[in-house]
């Protein structure tokens, strides 16, 4: 059994590597299927839990609850400005952020704080191509 695991594992790790857009869980199980792999949708997520426990991937969650996924690169955690419409995210700096945190923290007595900050907004080539798009 854990020889499938490691298989299924490896599956879920490269249709993220495949990605270079942040992805739901139904659209990496949907991936899977339509390249034949059998991956069940449980498994699906099973795998990514277990990669944001080990730090390997980024998990944002956008507009209506749901959360994405992207394997993160080898500068580690990163904060993405994402684009609702089309998925495509930019890596932020946000130097200013990881040390408010760990100010804030620091100022009530806590310590290995986590966060999460999610930005976002409509691209610019999403937004030229859909007028009506608010910019809020």
């Amino acid at each position: 059994m854990a020889e499938r695991s490691t298989r299924q594992r490896a599956a879920v790790v490269a249709a993220l590597t495949e990605s270079m857009r942040f992805v739901s869980a139904r659209h990496l199980h949907r991936s899977l299927s339509e390249a034949g792999t059998g991956v069940g949708r449980t498994t699906v997520y099973r795998v990514l839990r277990y990669l944001d426990a080990a730090g390997r991937i980024d998990v944002v969650q956008v507009q209506g609850g749901e959360r994405l996924f992207r394997l993160r690169g080898r500068q580690g955690h990163r904060h993405h400005l994402i684009c609702r419409l089309c998925r495509v995210s930019r890596p932020v700096d946000a130097s200013s952020v990881e040390r408010w945190a760990v100010e804030v923290a620091g100022e009530r007595g806590f310590s290995a704080v986590e966060h999460t900050v999610e930005l976002v907004g409509v691209c610019a080539s999403c937004h030229a191509g859909h007028p009506l798009t608010s910019s809020s």
